[in-house]
């Protein structure tokens, strides 16, 4: 038999990264805009934020993601409430499909978000220094300790998730046959009800009893969902997600770290901060000079 092979075609092509960050601003932090000859795009994980995007402000929203074509001015606008997190990647990429994303907002679903934490996971065994400095004009390579094709997964991942948004978009949905899943759409909607009742009762002190009993669910069962999605128990999760949303207050600047701990239900500032510093490396404190320090710095300082 005389096999001939097949040479795949390419659609969006990402040879060159320029940056990668995962941004946790203040929530009175502002950026005096810039403009590049590179594609950039702006996804809100949590918060709110505007963007201006040449003259025009646009807001953004969780979940929403705007890509600035090369040569548009762009700047982030914060509303001095709400702390936001951003991932912010900008790439070169000449493929003419992109001229679609110019001027859209778009909303990433549950597979692009994946994409996005794995690009920076990778980011992170690819590059050394820090990914949330919003004024690092640089990525320097972890030598000799980068992880394996970790560059090439970052590149693959990109163009994994533009080919998703172009797809969703785009394209007609006849076109489209997709046989990916995640793991958390494998557990359905049990998994997020119980995640969006954590987050509905996240100032209480949950137990694993009380969550099976008003989620009518088993106790093996429950741990079993979470340890397949997060790799951890559901407690260790519902902790997680307090320390995030106290990571949030401590950005929007508006309660002591006192008021903080008892939002979020612990019974004492000092077991909070424990609990802070177990899973952040820093106690409250140290967090809040890190992320202003940042917040703060002028584009021009080392």
């Amino acid at each position: 038999m005389a096999y001939k092979s097949t040479l795949l075609r390419s659609s969006a092509v990402i040879k060159k990264i320029v940056t990668i960050h995962y941004f946790e601003y203040m929530s009175d932090f502002s950026f005096p805009g810039e403009s590049h000859d590179f594609w950039e795009f702006v996804c809100v994980d949590k918060g709110v934020i505007d963007v201006m995007a040449g003259d025009k402000k646009i807001p953004l929203k969780r979940g929403n993601i705007i890509f600035h074509k090369p040569g548009e001015f762009h700047t982030i606008l914060t509303n001095g409430t709400v702390a936001p997190n951003l991932v912010v990647v900008s790439f070169e990429c000449n493929s003419p499909f992109m001229r679609a994303f110019e001027g859209e907002v778009l909303s990433v679903q549950e597979t692009e978000t994946a994409l996005l934490a794995q690009i920076i996971i990778e980011a992170r065994n690819a590059f050394s220094g820090r990914l949330d400095n919003p004024y690092q004009e640089e990525l320097v390579r972890r030598q000799p300790s980068a992880a394996f094709g970790a560059e090439q997964l970052i590149g693959n991942y990109l163009e994994e998730l533009i080919i998703h948004l172009y797809r969703r978009y785009f394209s007609g949905p006849e076109q489209i046959s997709t046989g990916r899943v995640t793991d958390s759409s494998r557990h359905g909607d049990a998994h997020n009800r119980i995640v969006r009742y954590m987050e509905e009762h996240l100032g209480e002190q949950l137990t694993i009893e009380t969550i099976c009993r008003d989620n009518l669910t088993g106790r093996s069962q429950l741990q079993k969902i979470f340890r397949k999605a997060y790799g951890c128990g559901v407690i260790d999760f519902f902790t997680r997600m307090k320390i995030d949303a106290a990571r949030e207050l401590i950005r929007s600047n508006q309660l002591n770290f006192t008021e903080i701990a008892d939002r979020l239900g612990y019974n004492s500032v000092h077991y909070f901060s424990r609990q802070f510093k177990k899973l952040t490396g820093m106690t409250p404190s140290e967090y809040a000079v890190s992320i202003r320090s940042l917040s703060e710095k002028q584009p021009d300082e080392p």
